[in-house]
């Protein structure tokens, strides 16, 4: 039994990555000219905030359209279009599921499984990319949108430290429990890449841009990535 859990969990892995050089090669032959930030990051190194700082400066800079920041609204958006509850998203995290589990929650109608699920956030992330004016945090975005060249990619980093202190701090959690918290963080989201994208983070290849908010301030990783993309768009 446990030979063929592990079996199909490797083939629905398979599928993910199938299904996501399927929509690359698919990208319609017209020109993308309207920008998008893809953003991959470690728990704790301040992207969501980074994220929503950025799309205020990309407001400013060209006013042609609502920036906007999507995280967990990518699960959201993937789940309405299966007439899921838009609840769920935030019990769905990076992370992935053991089969029995996935079995179970589906028929019980507790939440979708993965094999229903991913395919409807890579085709999300596609759609919100290639329609502009989207920066996508997590979810393997700069993984999906790799081949958009309408995508700037960014990955934002820090040391285990100075990660675990500002959970500590945003999350008024005890220097144990935010360390426990980043390490657990840590370990789902590389198996989230590792079984749905057989991809791992560490490829630095995918990113454009990488930021250390270890020796950045939040203020300078914003001003940096701007101009970065600025730059980088200016080619569309």
């Amino acid at each position: 039994m446990a030979m063929d859990i592990e079996t199909l969990m490797e083939k629905s892995g398979a599928y993910m990555v199938s299904e996501r050089r399927r929509r690359e090669r698919n990208i319609p032959e017209l020109r993308l000219t309207k920008p998008s930030i893809a953003i991959s990051h470690q728990v704790g190194a301040g992207a969501q905030e980074i994220a929503k700082k950025l799309a205020g400066e990309f407001q400013k800079l060209q006013g042609d359209g609502l920036w906007e920041v999507f995280d967990q609204e990518l699960i959201a958006k993937a789940l309405q279009r299966e007439r899921w509850p838009k609840k769920l998203a935030d019990s769905i995290t990076e992370e992935k599921r053991l089969f029995v589990d996935e079995i179970m929650d589906d028929l019980f109608g507790l939440r979708p499984p993965s094999w229903v699920l991913m395919p409807r956030v890579i085709e999300t992330t596609m759609n919100l990319a290639m329609t502009g004016h989207a920066i996508l945090v997590g979810h393997g975005a700069t993984i999906v949108t790799a081949k958009l060249p309408n995508v700037f990619h960014v990955r934002i980093t820090g040391s285990l430290l100075g990660r675990i202190a500002r959970i500590q701090r945003t999350r008024g959690l005890t220097p144990g429990e935010a360390a426990k918290f980043v390490k657990t963080e840590d370990h789902k989201r590389e198996k989230y890449l590792k079984v749905h994208f057989h991809a791992r983070m560490s490829n630095e290849l995918l990113h454009d841009l990488a930021i250390n908010t270890d020796r950045i301030t939040e203020a300078d990783a914003v001003a940096t990535i701007t101009e970065a993309a600025r730059r980088f768009f200016a080619r569309l």
